[in-house]
């Protein structure tokens, strides 16, 4: 408990009769720390020099300044104060106006009663005692809130973890007017070598003695806040160490230290640090968190950028040579890897294998199935005498459906075999969307072939059967293989596809392209076509690719 709580309380008598004066000291003497004046200058001189009084006792009638007057001057600096005002007439005008300024909590009239004064004194220092409990409790409550705010601004306004640190300390520092404070943080119970200082500019000598590392390490093995109070050469330190602690885990020990101050911490500045304390520990686990979740994210996307570039270098960086056909190829995950493929392939015997496939999914699940159905593809197409397109198609189901099905995916494709000397085109389609085939000399009013032919995807039965289809092209003829990202993109829903610029109005109207809309497209492209200037203007159009967009062409010459 406080003084005010349990130690005599000041007390003031303002008289200037000095029979009463000295009455009024004996009453009191016993109760209370009792201050005598004989006029009002004087006990303002007094309350100057001793400060506030929890009570004040003061005649009305003195010569120079009134009790009503030296009353109302104490109001101001004073106001928790107990006015009592003694009075030996009716002077109804003056004691109206004291009580209803506030100034006079109870008048008395003289000759007063010595048990009836000493009531309405005991009264009134019952009124301050709560009512300096309730100020100061408010007084704790602000500084409080006051703390607290100033440490969530400096959290919230850190960069980072670091500088969340040093704003902490800093704040710290400067409310409790430390002549330097320095934060630890702790992984695994011990001390890291990292350590966020604030120094007061009044104390540039100051600095974490090995006291303070005592006491740091003290405060890590116990959890326990300690405080010390020294005395060197009649100067005294103050040292304060606490723990920051959430969830039973110390995640960085706080100390200040204080040389030559006025007031020494009490137990309400310790429980306001450690309340602070508590705080900055849940922000400090919080940015932990975050701070490694930012490392794991940071490693997870340098592992990705390996796998981009690796699953890049699986698919064919240049197109073969071949005379009388021209072949271009395009693949843009929609992540850093992704589950869309091609394949172009030449056989020592001449013919061209085309492929374009899409694993179910995104990212690195269908990026490892790519990968495998491509190393399958290729050892297939590598043989001496590679069999037909459907049967490369059973072969590659056979090889990964088991962990296609264990896995929920599925793998669409689209593999074409050409053969230059004939011009003959043989495929197999498992699932994928219709293949193009138009040609470029004919007038843009004619439809393109769509290759219907096509059965299940790979990965949904044990076992894959269809037939392959076949054709022949002629010159001018163009096959072109694209993935579902490039049908489905999402563009605007306007008559021309091809618009460079379009009213903002009609942007509020998007649909699926479509293989209708590709069609669109490819009519209005200029020849020789380019697949990179195709993509480039659906991806235009389309503002958040959502899919892998994958397009292949083989063009007969």
């Amino acid at each position: 408990m406080t003084e005010i709580e349990t130690g005599k309380l000041k007390l003031m008598v303002v008289d200037d009769e000095p029979d009463n004066l000295h009455l009024l000291y004996r009453t009191f003497r016993r109760d209370f720390q009792v201050y005598q004046a004989s006029n009002a200058l004087t006990a303002l001189d007094i309350l100057d020099k001793e400060g506030e009084m929890a009570v004040i006792i003061s005649d009305q009638r003195m010569p120079e300044i009134n009790g009503t007057e030296f009353l109302g001057r104490t109001v101001e600096h004073f106001p928790d104060t107990i006015r009592i005002l003694l009075t030996g007439f009716t002077d109804v005008e003056d004691l109206v106006e004291a009580i209803n300024s506030g100034q006079v909590f109870k008048y008395i009239t003289k000759p007063w009663k010595p048990e009836r004064l000493k009531a309405v004194v005991e009264q009134a220092a019952d009124i301050y005692r709560v009512v300096k409990k309730r100020t100061q409790e408010l007084s704790r409550a602000l500084r409080r809130e006051s703390l607290f705010n100033a440490v969530t601004t400096a959290i919230r306004e850190s960069l980072d973890y670091n500088s969340m640190l040093q704003r902490i300390v800093a704040t710290v520092g400067q409310t409790f007017e430390a002549s330097y404070c320095v934060l630890r943080p702790v992984e695994g119970d011990r001390l890291t070598p990292d350590q966020f200082c604030y120094q007061d500019p009044k104390f540039p000598d100051s600095s974490c003695d090995l006291g303070l590392n005592l006491l740091i390490r003290e405060v890590l093995e116990t959890r326990q806040s300690q405080k010390v109070l020294s005395i060197h050469d009649e100067k005294a330190c103050q040292k304060l160490v606490v723990p920051l602690t959430w969830q039973q885990n110390v995640l960085a020990v706080l100390a200040l230290k204080q040389h030559h101050h006025a007031r020494s911490w009490q137990q309400e500045d310790i429980d306001l640090i450690t309340g602070v304390a508590e705080q900055a520990a849940l922000a400090l686990s919080q940015a932990k968190l975050y701070q490694r979740l930012h490392h794991k994210q940071e490693q997870i996307r340098a592992e990705l950028e390996v796998a981009r570039q690796i699953q890049n270098n699986l698919l064919r960086q240049t197109m073969p040579d071949i005379k009388g056909v021209r072949v271009q190829a395009c693949c843009y995950p929609a992540r850093e890897v992704g589950g869309d493929f091609f394949e172009v392939f030449v056989h020592p015997k001449g013919d061209l294998w085309l492929a374009v496939g899409d694993v179910s999914g995104k990212g690195v699940p269908a990026a490892l199935f790519m990968a495998s159905a491509i190393s399958v593809l290729r050892r297939e197409l590598s043989q001496e005498s590679p069999p037909l397109p459907n049967v490369v198609m059973q072969n590659l189901n056979h090889t990964l459906s088991d962990d296609l099905i264990s896995n929920n995916c599925f793998i669409t494709v689209v593999l074409a075999r050409y053969t230059p000397n004939t011009r003959e085109l043989v495929y197999a389609n498992a699932g994928h969307i219709y293949p193009l085939v138009w040609s470029y000399r004919e007038t843009v009013e004619t439809k393109p072939k769509y290759l219907k032919v096509r059965s299940v995807p790979l990965g949904i039965l044990p076992v894959w059967q269809v037939m392959s289809s076949q054709l022949i092209l002629a010159p001018g003829d163009i096959l072109l293989l694209a993935s579902d990202g490039v049908t489905e993109a999402e563009v605007l829903n306007t008559k021309d596809f091809g618009a460079q610029f379009v009213d903002s109005a009609q942007r509020v109207n998007r649909s699926m392209l479509n293989q209708e809309g590709l069609w669109q497209l490819l009519k209005i492209e200029a020849q020789p076509l380019h697949l990179n200037h195709l993509l480039a203007r659906i991806q235009a159009d389309n503002r958040v690719q959502e899919d892998d967009q994958t397009i292949l062409s083989l063009e007969v010459l």
